[in-house]
């Protein structure tokens, strides 16, 4: 089968050359992983790193379906919930038996989990793609979420299942009590799973997988079944969301109805595609900078997933292939040396763009205060400034700021537009 490759494939290359088929890209990565909480050791960075291991994992098997193989799921949450219940299941066996079974192997419990459920309901929703596979995942995601309160043996009903990680044997002396501890454990399964997943998408397995991501119908004309190549890369899917699942049920000792919600299979969903679905990179970059906001949006204001809803619908008008795909733009510009001239243009129009955005900030929070607490009074604080809501003056302040704002920011555009053209003319420029 011959054709002009797509672009996606060839945006990717230059990707695959520098971070994957390099040792030391992995052996740098490697690195980082251990010096990070040497460089920031408070307990809330220590946990928050944590969690973006987790997400990378779960957001990099979920990739695995929507850019490695194009099936939107719904409901990708399933086998990450098993695998936190499976996992939380051995430790509590392990503990009553005293097997000597440490704890850094027990995520692969929730990977094996992950993977059987994943044979049973991946064998009957590969049977279609497109919209009707989204839906029947989101039939088995409220199936599963929907039987906690009835399979208490096993889920435990609302309560959930507890376990105590510092009770399994321990390993080299190490009890895994302390947060940096778990954090390393986390860790070395992230980098392993990041690798193992990208050897997979190297496989014959996984460039099939992009064949009926593409055209099905091709695959299916050269001797290929389209149903067992998604069905494979829903297996694999499974066992490393199932693996994500086993290293939250470590970190926060439970496993409970929220690893099944919808809003954890649609944090997934925006972490992946914020992050760029067509690059490898791509679910890392959404996994870390979501969870971070996730954190930190949280600690500022109550309506932070409205916040998320807004970066989400921005990212689908203006940047579909997510945060890699712009920084992959701009990468022809670093080799010729015309970034610097693009990213002056771009500071330019940063601080129109940050006085827009606080004004729509403000307008939101003073509509939330209004319509939500409001028994609590007009009075507020947006970013430590106290205001009245129900002021005119709080109202013309929020629109003088969005309009201002957009007006300077739309002037800054010819210069934008500009910094570009002498970029790429630079480029075109024989050496």
């Amino acid at each position: 089968m011959t054709g002009a490759p797509s672009m996606r494939g060839a945006l990717m290359q230059p990707v695959a050359r520098i971070f994957g088929t390099s040792r030391g890209a992995w052996a740098a990565l490697a690195a980082l992983f251990v010096i990070l909480p040497l460089m920031f050791r408070s307990g809330t960075a220590l946990t928050m790193m944590s969690l973006m291991g987790i997400s990378i994992v779960f957001a990099l098997s979920y990739n695995m379906l929507l850019g490695q193989a194009g099936l939107l799921s719904f409901g990708h949450a399933v086998y990450f919930g098993l695998g936190a219940y499976f996992s939380v299941h051995c430790m509590n066996a392990v503990i009553r038996a005293d097997l000597p079974l440490p704890l850094p192997v027990i995520p692969l419990a929730g990977g094996f989990g992950g993977l059987g459920f994943a044979i049973v309901f991946g064998w009957v929703s590969t049977k279609r793609s497109g919209t009707a596979f989204a839906m029947i995942s989101l039939g088995l995601g409220e199936l599963v979420g929907s039987s906690v309160l009835i399979l208490r043996s096993f889920f435990g009903g609302e309560e959930g299942v507890t376990t105590d990680r510092t009770r399994l044997p321990r390993l080299f002396g190490v009890s895994f009590g302390q947060q940096i501890e778990v954090y390393y454990l986390i860790a070395a399964w992230c980098l392993l799973c990041m690798f193992l997943i990208y050897r997979f998408t190297r496989t014959p397995l996984g460039r099939m997988c992009n064949a009926v991501r593409d055209n099905a119908e091709r695959v299916q004309f050269v001797g290929y079944n389209p149903q067992v190549v998604r069905f494979f890369a829903f297996c694999v899917s499974g066992f490393f969301a199932g693996i994500a699942g086993g290293l939250a049920a470590i970190h926060f000792e439970i496993a409970n109805s929220g690893y099944f919600s919808a809003t954890q299979s649609g944090n997934v969903l925006l972490a992946t595609f914020i992050g760029g679905s067509g690059f490898f990179f791509g679910p890392v970059i959404g996994a870390v900078l979501v969870s971070y906001l996730q954190v930190m949006l949280s600690d500022v204001t109550e309506i932070w997933q409205l916040y998320f809803g807004l970066l989400f619908v921005v990212m689908v008008m203006f940047a579909p292939q997510g945060i890699a795909g712009l920084l992959m733009m701009h990468r022809p510009l670093w080799s010729t040396g015309g970034l610097p001239k693009v990213a002056a243009a771009y500071a330019i129009a940063l601080a129109p763009a940050l006085v827009m955005l606080t004004g729509a900030a403000f307008i939101i929070e003073m509509t939330y205060h209004l319509a939500v607490k409001a028994a609590d009074g007009p009075n507020m604080t947006f970013f430590t400034v106290p205001l009245a809501a129900d002021h005119l003056s709080a109202w013309l302040s929020g629109g003088t700021l969005i309009a201002g704002g957009f007006i300077l920011f739309r002037l800054t555009w010819p210069v934008v537009a500009a910094a570009w053209a002498s970029a790429q003319s630079h480029k075109e420029q024989p050496l």
